[in-house]
């Protein structure tokens, strides 16, 4: 049985977290460097944009695995690393293309990543129950779920109780992604692209 801790206890504890600056401190605050974010989104809103706007940024702190289950390594992926600038991240992002459970094997090892990005999570075909246990054994890195959208929810039983246990959790609607977790900054919302959400936000 683990210890029970104090309220002090809990103060004295330190946690890493990204030292996000700007746009990104505005939306996110400076959330932990562990835990799970969850990010949904219709498509056509700017959901594959954002990933690839956070991955260069999260590349800044740490090496990054791309779990690309749905494009792999297709001529699609290619022109999004290329058209979002991922080509110069030092060699500190790793596209993979492997089902959870080679997965898991890989961040056994050590030295493994400690930030892994998984598209989707409906390619998972992970349980929650799964997806507890995925998070137990990597309970000391950050992983990040990239999810489809039925309506505003996720879809699927098991991605809505995956969003709702995250820590940080992400809707992007209209080329602005919002922070609907527990970090969140002084605007709670970061614009994708300025063009596109001034023109879906000024309509709708």
């Amino acid at each position: 049985m683990s210890k029970a801790l104090t309220v002090k206890d809990i103060l004295r504890k330190t946690r890493e977290t990204f030292p996000f600056e700007g746009a990104w401190a505005d939306a996110f605050g400076q959330p932990e460097r562990s835990g799970v974010w969850f990010i949904w989104g219709k498509s056509g809103n700017g959901k594959t944009s954002f990933v690839m706007q956070l991955i260069a940024e999260l590349c800044k702190h740490d090496r990054v695995a791309f779990d690309s289950l749905e494009e792999g390594t297709s001529l699609t992926m290619r022109d999004k690393l290329v058209r979002h600038g991922l080509l110069h991240t030092d060699n500190r992002l790793h596209i993979l293309c492997e089902p959870i459970e080679v997965l898991r094997d890989r961040l056994a090892r050590h030295k493994s990543y400690n930030i892994v990005v998984i598209d989707s999570f409906q390619y998972t075909q992970l349980t929650y129950r799964d997806y507890i246990q995925l998070k137990e054994e990597c309970r000391n890195k950050l992983l990040i779920f990239i999810s489809h959208a039925a309506g505003s929810s996720p879809r699927g039983a098991a991605a809505v109780s995956v969003m709702y246990d995250a820590t940080l959790k992400i809707w992007v609607e209209g080329f602005k992604a919002f922070s609907k977790g527990r970090f969140i900054g002084p605007t709670g919302e970061y614009t994708i692209w300025d063009e596109g959400a001034a023109r879906y936000w000024g309509e709708k």
